[in-house]
């Protein structure tokens, strides 16, 4: 399909006749040069003799343009008021008022066919009996091979075939009647085919209508499926969004939380640590602004912040255990197997598991928990385990469990993998995952 056909049908009509319009108008105020002169309908230069055929030839266009603009009535009326004035102008005064009440009733009709074309053919079908009855012939009887092709154009194979059958019976009692003697095939043959013909314009007609309309609701339904995706695709990163601040601004502000506890439980006892802990609390603060600006740099096209600082991964777990240990969350950590191959989004999805899972064990357990995190790298997988000794309190039915565990649920199915977080049989919490690093998990994250 081409670009033009996958645009709604509509919107791309407008398109075209804008742009068509715009053309014209550049090219009438542009000169002639050379007695070339650009045609709409063409699409390519139409070359003249000189310039005066040039200049002649725009009167034309202009009305063929005014023409195309005028409304189909009016092309309606024009072939009934040939054939009136055929008559007036070609019959004797005692034959006038026959001949016209016979045409009028042929022709007229024809004003209504895009409207109901079944019903003026059948109109028009029967005028023509009449006439054959009253053994008057007349030029209007071309309005039957008009009125047929009107309803082959509008109706299916069937009543195409019964209004030529239709047609093509009157054509054979005419040509029994007014052919002349000895030469009844030649006119039968050349009004058949003219009947044959009508007929298969109209069916023509009406299928390549039934197949634009289909190209039309296909581009529509396309739009559609783009417009879907594009608010999936939204929604997808906004959600993304949400979940990656919330992870940071969760995560650095409990630790700055646990670490002003603690300056302020020893600023009289130990000044030292007292320092120490606000110099961490200010590192984390510079960090998670940092994260905030690496996570949002997506959003700005003139955001260096996001280049200068790569996103974390498996390497810096190691300062994640030391800043939770500040904290007060006695933290170890092991990685076993080398995690250079694993994808960088991959490790940024460990880090953030394993993030997220300590600010909850910081957060819910009693002083004294240790934690430990385990993190497993092979050639396909990458599992991670992060568990903790503290019991936690159990929670009121009516308080909400918070984004964490569905977004470490989220993160762990992007790469096909299943969260597993709860209590452990010997006391303590514990999440494990499992992410996949084939095809399928990649192309899901």
């Amino acid at each position: 399909m081409t670009e033009a056909a996958a645009e709604p049908g509509h919107a791309h009509q407008v398109r075209r006749r804008l742009r068509y319009r715009g053309l014209e108008r550049e090219r009438d105020q542009e000169p002639d040069r050379g007695g070339v002169r650009w045609t709409r309908a063409a699409g390519r230069p139409t070359t003249y003799a000189d310039p005066v055929s040039a200049r002649a030839a725009r009167p034309v266009a202009a009305a063929g343009r005014r023409g195309s603009r005028l409304p189909p009535v009016v092309g309606d009326a024009l072939l009934p008021a040939l054939l009136l004035a055929n008559v007036l102008t070609t019959r004797a005064p005692h034959e006038l008022p026959v001949a016209v009440a016979l045409t009028a009733a042929l022709a007229l009709p024809l004003l209504w066919r895009r409207r109901a074309p079944l019903a003026v053919f059948g109109a028009v079908a029967a005028a023509a009996f009449v006439q054959w009855l009253m053994d008057v012939q007349l030029p209007a009887d071309v309005a039957l091979l008009v009125a047929l092709y009107t309803a082959a154009a509008n109706s299916d194979r069937r009543g195409t075939l019964l209004a030529g059958a239709v047609v093509e019976a009157g054509v054979l009692l005419a040509c029994l009647r007014w052919a002349t003697e000895g030469a009844f095939l030649t006119p039968f043959v050349a009004v058949t085919a003219m009947v044959v013909a009508a007929a298969v314009l109209g069916e023509n007609a009406r299928t390549t209508r039934a197949y634009l309309a289909a190209l039309e609701e296909r581009a529509a339904r396309l739009e559609r499926e783009h417009e879907q995706q594009a608010r999936l695709a939204v929604a997808e990163e906004r959600t993304r969004i949400t979940r990656e601040m919330h992870d940071i601004v969760t995560h650095n502000l409990s630790v700055m939380v646990a670490l002003t506890d603690a300056a302020v439980y020893a600023q009289h006892r130990s000044p030292d640590k007292t320092t120490a802990a606000m110099l961490q609390v200010s590192e984390t603060g510079r960090q998670a602004l940092t994260d905030m600006r690496r996570a949002l740099g997506v959003l700005r096209t003139d955001e260096p912040d996001a280049e200068r600082h790569p996103l974390p991964g498996i390497a810096q777990l190691e300062a994640l255990a030391d800043q939770m240990c500040a904290a007060g969350l006695p933290t170890r950590l092991e990685v076993h197997g080398g995690h250079a191959h694993v994808p960088a989004t991959a490790q940024l999805t460990v880090y953030r598991l394993v993030q997220e899972a300590l600010t909850n064990a910081l957060k819910h357990t009693p002083p004294g928990t240790r934690a430990k995190v385990r993190v497993r790298c092979s050639t396909t997988a990458v599992t991670v385990d992060v568990t903790d000794s503290g019991a936690r309190p159990p929670r009121p039915a009516a308080t909400p469990s918070g984004h964490g565990i569905p977004g470490m649920r989220e993160r762990s199915a992007a790469y096909g993998g299943t969260l597993h977080a709860g209590p452990l049989p010997g006391g303590g919490w514990g999440v494990r995952t499992r992410l996949l690093l084939d095809g399928a998990g990649a192309e899901s994250a």
